[in-house]
């Protein structure tokens, strides 16, 4: 008498775990993807990558990147996309280094009217694209021209410069040591130490409430597994910094724009309403929601965050310059893409999109420091960019 298999019954032979990790492969994948990366990159420069002054320089150089991508996943997971976040900070610099070196006024206060000039900025391009249904890419793209325009205008098609010494911390300055200890920045320890704690909390909180409600949970052994390499790799990275100058100021700003997003797509309303806008729009109008208005404000969102990142650009640079922001666009997008976001909206997570940054930001760092031309660059983040969204319509046809 032959046995029944399991195929037969209608389940699956495999185990809670293997069926965890296939439906997560996309979440987990450019974790490994950027894992591999790094270590390519270690072997290949011979341990140069992973050195604090290395590590703290990616940072500063992908931080505008990251900040301006949280904005774009935003607006991709409704359904659209932005060409002229690039441009937005350029002009944001260069109407900085006006108002701040030319006219002489209170760094603090042209900060704020900068950002509220790019959520305008957004809202605008936002109020034509959901409105006057033009799309976006067309609306964008003409604004891309136009704040180029208004780059040159502003600075006159010179560099504007220097700042003060406050506006330059925002992207250059350090997390004071309150030990003063020598050799070791204990600060910056601490402040792994007690993140590591809060993300554990988080998580198990989560898993709780999940368990509570009756919906599926990740294996308790991927559980555990997750939380421990992300402790080990918080801390390996506070270690090295703190043997260097610390973390830096601007680290910190990511770190909490990074909960607040992560917080508005998962636990807030309108983050629910964001991903059923781009997974269905039809659905979502008809359920109620003003969708209009959830795109135009994903547009003024991501205006506020290109002009913040355009500032932390500025500050970084000491200067105002009218090439500013070329291709912040391009790196924004293609770490969305990377980092798990669907070209059709409705898919990406706040996370995915740091790791894509940081996929982006340690290839071309990596690259630059193995003397590759600027050609290779550019071909090699292209491959990465089109297996990323291949990676996407494969996962996407197998459901």
């Amino acid at each position: 008498m032959s046995s029944i298999t399991p195929s037969e019954l209608g389940q699956s032979s495999s185990t809670p775990l293997a069926d965890f990790l296939r439906r997560n492969i996309r979440q987990y994948g450019m974790v490994i993807a950027l894992v591999a990366i790094v270590t390519f990159f270690q072997i290949m420069t011979k341990g140069a990558i992973l050195t604090p002054l290395n590590i703290t320089n990616v940072i500063l150089q992908n931080s505008y990147i990251v900040i301006i991508a949280l904005g774009m996943l935003l607006v991709i997971v409704a359904g659209h996309i932005d060409l002229s976040v690039g441009s937005v900070a350029a002009v944001i610099g260069a109407l900085a280094g006006s108002l701040i070196v030319n006219f002489e006024l209170n760094w603090v206060l042209v900060s704020m009217i900068c950002l509220l000039f790019g959520a305008l900025i957004g809202a605008f391009q936002g109020y034509l694209v959901a409105f006057l249904k033009i799309p976006a890419f067309i609306v964008t793209l003409g604004g891309m021209l136009i704040f180029r325009g208004l780059t040159f205008t502003f600075s006159g098609g010179v560099s504007v410069g220097p700042f003060p010494e406050g506006f330059q911390r925002l992207s250059k300055g350090f997390i004071p040591d309150i030990f003063g200890a020598e050799g070791l920045h204990l600060t910056s320890l601490i402040i792994g130490i007690v993140g590591s704690l809060v993300i554990i909390y988080l998580n198990v909180r989560s898993r709780r409430n999940q368990a509570k409600y009756n919906f599926s949970t990740e294996p308790i052994i991927a559980f555990i597994f997750k939380n421990l390499l992300t402790v080990i790799a918080i801390m390996y990275i506070c270690y090295l910094m703190a043997s260097n100058k610390g973390l830096p100021n601007v680290l910190l700003l990511m770190t909490i724009l990074i909960a607040i997003y992560t917080f508005i797509t998962t636990q807030t309303t309108i983050g629910r309403r964001i991903y059923a806008l781009g997974g269905n729009e039809k659905a979502t109008k008809l359920s109620g929601v003003r969708t209009e208005r959830l795109v135009m404000l994903a547009f003024a969102n991501l205006g506020f965050l290109a002009a913040l990142g355009g500032l932390v650009f500025t500050a970084r640079l000491n200067s105002a310059t009218a090439k500013a922001g070329t291709n912040f666009e391009l790196d924004a997008i293609a770490a969305c893409f990377i980092g798990g976001a669907s070209a059709s909206g409705g898919v990406g997570t706040i996370i995915g999109v740091v790791i894509g940054a940081f996929v982006m930001g340690v290839m071309n760092n990596g690259m630059s420091m193995l003397g590759w031309d600027v050609d290779r660059q550019f071909i090699a983040k292209g491959v990465v960019l089109l297996l990323a969204v291949l990676f996407d319509v494969y996962n996407k046809n197998r459901v």
